[in-house]
């Protein structure tokens, strides 16, 4: 992940959540990386409550979470910042690809389709829990106070179900007919282990009832009260 961070085209700052491992087993690359900075939790809480404490010591106006044994291509972070800062909206998507052992890869679309699309839209894309994820989460670039307001879900796993589907709930934007991430596969990648398919059910039916209630929510509410993301002049992507 950090090789990849190294090879974006525009500034970027990375915030690495230590999930209650020592902090001195982290490569050496990374911590000679002023732009690298990591936060160590005494003990291990899981990804859903490290990511959201990371959260906590962004200082850009944009965010991207990632897992660090996955990769970006190298205009990944290009495209998706030019697009948030000429059109305003509060998120901007693309597709991924699944990085193979032997290097190759296999593209993935996701359900929702190219092109702009409003607070709520991407849920729909979502028939039933057992479907297809309307859309890749690690995809995501969006404006760091609307990542704040939709935060990790509470879940062992799947928390990042949760706030694609609260940050394009909240606010439009924008997928793009790109891939923008790579989802590396191995072995020890924890959609490979064998307790993995146990909780994936529930933790969809809970992110999926999320997305629907608030989509109603918002729908919903009175005009002069619906969200506006506040634009920035400029900014740099994390």
């Amino acid at each position: 992940m950090h090789a990849s961070l190294t090879r974006q085209s525009v500034p970027w700052e990375a915030v690495i959540a230590v999930d209650g491992a020592d902090p001195d087993r982290l490569p050496a690359p990374l911590a000679a990386d002023d732009r690298v900075r990591t936060i160590a939790l005494p003990r291990p809480v899981g990804a859903s409550c490290a990511r959201n404490l990371a959260l906590n010591e962004v200082r850009t106006p944009f965010v991207n979470w990632a897992d660090d044994d996955d990769v970006f291509p190298d205009h990944a972070m290009a495209a998706r910042l030019d697009t948030l800062q000429s059109t305003g909206v509060g998120w901007c998507a693309g597709w991924s690809e699944d990085l193979h052992p032997d290097g190759t890869t296999t593209l993935w679309r996701c359900p929702t389709p190219p092109g702009r699309h409003e607070a709520g839209d991407v849920w729909t894309y979502w028939p039933t829990p057992a479907d297809t994820i309307p859309i890749g989460p690690t995809t995501i670039l969006a404006r760091t106070e609307l990542v704040r307001a939709a935060p990790m879900g509470g879940l062992v796993q799947g928390e990042d179900y949760m706030t694609a589907v609260g940050i394009t709930g909240l606010a439009p934007g924008i997928s793009l007919r790109l891939p923008v991430y790579r989802y590396r596969k191995h072995a020890g990648q924890m959609t490979a282990q064998p307790e993995f398919d146990q909780l994936e059910a529930a933790v969809r039916e809970h992110a999926w009832q999320y997305g629907r209630a608030l989509r109603s929510a918002v729908h919903r509410m009175p005009a002069h009260l619906a969200l506006a993301p506040h634009v920035p002049a400029e900014g740099t992507a994390l």
